[in-house]
């Protein structure tokens, strides 16, 4: 006798049975489970709460998730709002003390291994780093906070901060130190954790809270280049021109990285045709090989139909070309934009509070 085939509803509860596995432990959830399970844990009306300092992406990855969960054991439930417990337990004691504090305290409410576990998981997943405090500050008081430290202090503070609270700090600083200090910040390489913390008690009066205990990178060129593109015009040139003094090697290897060929993109339609009229047309041929499509993109629209034609017959006539050839190309036409940029032919927009009006 035939076997009766399952019903509609069972075969779909059966696939879905079989597509979806239920944790059994919290050693099974992923972060996204936990952070679901946290949520239904905690209500719609404080969920929507949290909701509200999220990203999109997160709340739409949420959202799914929480979708998705159900029918949670209540032991489940209860060892996943232990493990937040825990763990904003041991931020506070971060906070508070450093790690070794927290460490120390965990160790004695949940034993040595316990403590271990939720120190790394903490830490791995905060990457506190120095001057945490500093960064928390507004810069018009962190100026006034520093402006009379050594410079290599200062140099050490703004290698750590954002570019844009850096860049602004720069600016104000005495204009017989800028140029010091930006020298400091771009042959930074790495700084050890005792120095860091020496620093740190110094301007907090306590330790402040270190995660890692291996040597940490900041500075170094790209730092004081990133710094710089959001100073002003006449801080850039100042600081350059002490660099150019003082280091003229390093003057030069900041100037190659102040303005890259893709920045072009940032250029008015006007400055960008001004450019092309200095421009070599065979650097020209050999700068926009392999660049991003935009960049070419705002380039040939500068251009006549009939420049354009002969620019990417040009191109493909001219066939491979070498990494170091194109760079060089593209250093040339960078040097004509700041050259132009100095004599005041054209204007380069640097950063939010420089925008322009045509």
């Amino acid at each position: 006798m035939p076997q009766t085939a399952p019903t509609k509803g069972k075969a779909a509860a059966s696939v879905q049975a079989a597509g979806k596995k239920t944790p059994k432990t919290i050693k099974d959830l992923s972060g996204r489970q936990k952070a679901a399970i946290f949520l239904i844990s905690l209500g719609s009306e404080l969920s929507a709460e949290i909701f509200k300092h999220l990203r999109e992406d997160e709340i739409e990855t949420l959202t799914f998730e929480i979708a998705r969960t159900d029918n949670v054991e209540p032991e489940l439930k209860e060892a996943v709002l232990m493990e937040f417990q825990e763990l904003m337990m041991a931020s506070e004691f971060i906070t508070t003390g450093g790690i070794d504090y927290a460490r120390e305290l965990l160790e004695k409410s949940l034993g040595s291994q316990k403590a271990i576990d939720i120190i790394n998981r903490l830490t791995s997943s905060l990457q506190v780093r120095p001057f945490d405090f500093i960064r928390r500050t507004d810069p018009e008081n962190l100026l006034n906070f520093i402006q009379n430290e050594h410079p290599q202090t200062i140099a050490l503070i703004l290698a750590y901060l954002e570019p844009n609270k850096a860049s602004y700090i720069l600016t104000k600083l005495n204009k017989d130190i800028q140029g010091d200090v930006a020298r400091r910040i771009a042959l930074m390489d790495r700084t050890s954790p005792e120095v860091l913390r020496e620093v740190e008690r110094v301007l907090e009066k306590k330790l402040s809270t270190l995660t890692n205990e291996d040597y940490t990178l900041a500075g170094g060129v790209d730092a004081i280049v990133e710094i710089l593109n959001l100073a002003d015009r006449t801080t850039e040139k100042g600081i350059l021109e002490a660099l150019e003094d003082e280091n003229p090697e390093l003057a030069e290897e900041i100037k190659k990285k102040m303005f890259l060929f893709e920045d072009i993109v940032m250029l008015d339609n006007k400055s960008i045709a001004k450019v092309l009229r200095e421009v070599d047309q065979q650097d020209l041929t050999k700068a926009l090989k392999g660049v991003d499509p935009e960049v070419a993109d705002k380039i040939l629209q500068n251009m006549s139909k009939r420049a354009q034609q002969n620019l990417k017959e040009d191109m493909e006539y001219m066939g491979p070309v070498r990494i170091k050839d194109v760079e060089e190309a593209q250093q040339k036409i960078v040097a004509i934009i700041r050259h132009l940029e100095d004599t005041g032919e054209i204007i380069i927009a640097r950063g939010e509070d420089d925008q322009l009006v045509q």
